[in-house]
């Protein structure tokens, strides 16, 4: 039902899209570099930036010349923010989650610890105003922001040594993503944020001793079953994940309003089929299965463990970052208000 209503939004928006089709024919050809933060190859995220070029091209009518380029073939992804705020990188489609050396509340706008799942998390950034703060801390820096895909609960991580309690997670070197990173250092892992290319031979090669990444789908694809054989869920630290359209504010004033409005549809869409990529997780855990993987579900105490770390994370956090506390209270106040329809809604 929150995908039907989804869609019959997204129906509603593309629908007006069809009634700006004359001014796009009046509308200058604009070109823009849209850098990826993940290898076309890769499913779910890697599909989605092809997808949303691919739309701004054919929506547009051509008047948005889109190409996409491979992670690291313009400037390294880990630069792209930088690069994108400066002006000499038009766009890229990544997560703000990678650059919160900039700004630490840009993780909130990614993804949450025990946070919000995917309909609760959208109805935050559309009708709670997590979109328009994302969009005025992004714009300090010069850099125009949408979201732009979204995907469901992720795995908890993959590891070489089976996890029986949480002595057994200090001293570890582990690859995580966000906030959940700062958790896990609470319990004595050392941490540190790889790009999806660099993960499998930094676990290959003892760099890392573990790993968390995606979904089955897209741990699938790079091959950490190869080396890791103990995959854990659930994926407390990313119960949803947005990722980003991130535009130069210079190009981004090159284009018309009609062309502005191809961009926010295609993002709308992109993040439209996300969300029914999930279903596609399944047949990957079947088949991780039967490579020998051995499946976990963190037991109450481990998870207990992570989420008075994570408080204890939110709090620090918010006494350090003023954009971090404002985005925090706003998600805390419609999480608040969103469980009365919640505990009503759904089953138990």
């Amino acid at each position: 039902m929150r995908k039907t209503t989804f869609a019959a939004v997204l129906a509603a928006a593309l629908g007006g899209l069809l009634s700006i089709a004359p001014a796009l024919a009046q509308d200058k050809k604009v070109r823009l570099q849209v850098a990826g933060a993940y290898p076309s190859t890769l499913a779910i995220i890697g599909e989605g930036q092809l997808v949303t070029v691919d739309r701004l091209r054919k929506m547009s009518g051509g008047s948005i010349d889109a190409k996409f380029f491979e992670p690291g073939a313009l400037v390294p992804a880990s630069q792209y923010f930088d690069a994108i705020g400066s002006g000499s990188l038009d766009s890229a489609w990544s997560s703000l989650g990678f650059f919160t050396g900039k700004e630490i509340a840009f993780a909130l706008y990614s993804t949450v610890p025990f946070g919000p799942e995917v309909s609760e998390f959208l109805g935050w950034m559309k009708h709670g105003g997590g979109e328009k703060l994302m969009q005025e801390t992004a714009k300090k820096y010069k850099v125009v922001a949408f979201n732009c895909g979204i995907v469901s609960p992720e795995s908890s991580g993959w590891f070489r040594k089976e996890i029986k309690t949480t002595e057994d997670l200090k001293g570890l070197k582990m690859r995580f993503f966000g906030l959940g990173a700062n958790v896990m250092q609470k319990l004595g892992v050392s941490t540190q944020l790889l790009q999806a290319g660099e993960i499998f031979q930094a676990l290959q090669l003892g760099t890392i001793d573990a790993t968390e990444f995606s979904m089955p789908l897209l741990d699938l694809n790079l091959g950490f079953h190869q080396v890791a054989k103990h995959y854990y869920f659930p994926g407390w630290h990313q119960m949803a994940s947005f990722t980003h359209l991130m535009i130069a504010e210079s190009k981004w004033a090159e284009l018309s309003p009609a062309q502005k409005e191809i961009v926010i549809g295609a993002c709308e869409s992109t993040m439209l089929r996300s969300m029914a990529d999930e279903s596609r997780n399944a047949a990957a855990l079947k088949e991780i299965k039967a490579k020998g993987v051995t499946v976990h579900y963190w037991s109450k105490e481990f998870l207990d463990t992570f989420r008075k770390a994570w408080d204890e994370v939110a709090v620090e956090q918010s006494a350090k970052s003023p954009e971090f506390k404002k985005a925090w209270d706003s998600l805390s106040a419609f999480r608040a208000e969103f469980a009365v329809w919640k505990e009503n809604a759904y089953l138990k």
